[in-house]
């Protein structure tokens, strides 16, 4: 699909990674519709683009105002999910309505306009512990969390969408993305929101190993699917393969910021900290989380072109000129 004057729909559109897909999708000259609730995703997001989309606010458990949204596009884009990992554990149905239900609701509304293409958001948690890495996406899928359960869901009513119906579906399983607009919560937005306060990182055992991938790399690997013309329901790993220690991240931060060395604070999964204020041990916590990119780099000639060290950088400016974005902690 050539994406020039083609009509896109980007449910999540304001989000995090959701806004860098609308920015690439203007550069490759498609129309766009965003999609939101705003409860998680930020008008400022889109901002600096906002006269060249159209914005429409809903939901996608509404089910007749996503419908209308989706009308006269040419293909969907599905971001918009439940992301925090202790709402999941704390409010399940929340999270298996919004991540499964919301993506049976755009798939249901590509069947009834005859859209041909649905690319979504699926998640590295599809996987659980892992058995091997880096994780190909033959790996077994047996999720610690509920939200990988509702991402695993909304990735067999995709396949069905396809068997069924014969809508081209790719689910993208993220490794952990980073970059600018980032929300605050997740590991590495806490060692650089420290950061910039002068403190370094707070270690809750470190040995825990993570595939970082930058959002505007995801971005393209995003719209290479949308570009494709192929068939049936498949997933790709939108990662890097390259397993970066929390230990190692921590020093890296120390040394690109120039702080002390990382501080060791021993509790326990599902225990707050005394030193990070707002923000426990995750519970079931995953030991090993690297994806393999053969895939996606075989198909679509895809690589990550950002490096770590740089993309770090690149959220850190981010961060210094939107400090209040990082204020209450989602995680």
């Amino acid at each position: 699909m050539n994406l020039n004057g083609k009509r896109i729909l980007v449910t999540g559109g304001a989000g995090f990674i959701g806004s860098h897909i609308v920015d690439d999708l203007l550069r490759r000259g498609a129309e766009v519709r965003v999609y939101d609730n705003f409860s998680s995703g930020f008008r400022e997001n889109l901002r600096h683009v906002e006269r060249d989309i159209e914005i429409i606010e809903g939901d996608v458990l509404d089910l007749d105002s996503l419908e209308r949204a989706c009308e006269g596009c040419d293909a969907i884009s599905h971001q918009a999910a439940q992301l925090e990992i202790i709402k999941c554990i704390e409010t399940p149905i929340e999270d298996l309505r919004v991540n499964a239900e919301g993506t049976l609701n755009v798939l249901e509304c590509a069947r009834r306009l005859d859209i041909g293409k649905v690319v979504y958001a699926s998640s590295a948690c599809v996987y659980g512990q892992a058995k091997q890495v880096p994780q190909p996406e033959e790996h077994p899928l047996r999720p610690n969390w509920p939200y990988g359960v509702s991402k695993l869901a909304a990735e067999h009513y995709a396949r069905l969408s396809w068997e069924y119906y014969g809508i081209r579906t790719i689910g993208l399983r993220y490794s952990i993305v980073y970059g600018p607009r980032e929300w605050f919560g997740r590991v590495l937005t806490v060692f650089l929101e420290r950061a910039l306060d002068g403190e370094p990182p707070v270690l809750w055992g470190g040995h825990q190993q993570r595939d970082f991938v930058y959002v505007e790399d995801i971005a393209r690997l995003h719209t290479a699917c949308l570009e494709e013309d192929g068939t049936g329901a498949e997933v790709f790993n939108g990662s890097t393969g390259i397993g970066t220690s929390i230990r190692e991240l921590a020093e890296l931060v120390c040394e690109r910021f120039d702080l002390p060395d990382p501080i060791e604070e021993a509790i326990a999964e599902g225990e707050e900290s005394t030193l990070v204020s707002g923000r426990m041990r995750l519970p079931a916590e995953l030991q090993r989380m690297i994806l393999d990119s053969t895939k996606a780099h075989s198909r679509f000639g895809w690589t990550p072109e950002t490096r770590l060290p740089d993309g770090l950088e690149r959220e850190m400016e981010w961060l210094r000129d939107h400090r209040e974005r990082w204020v209450e902690m989602h995680y």
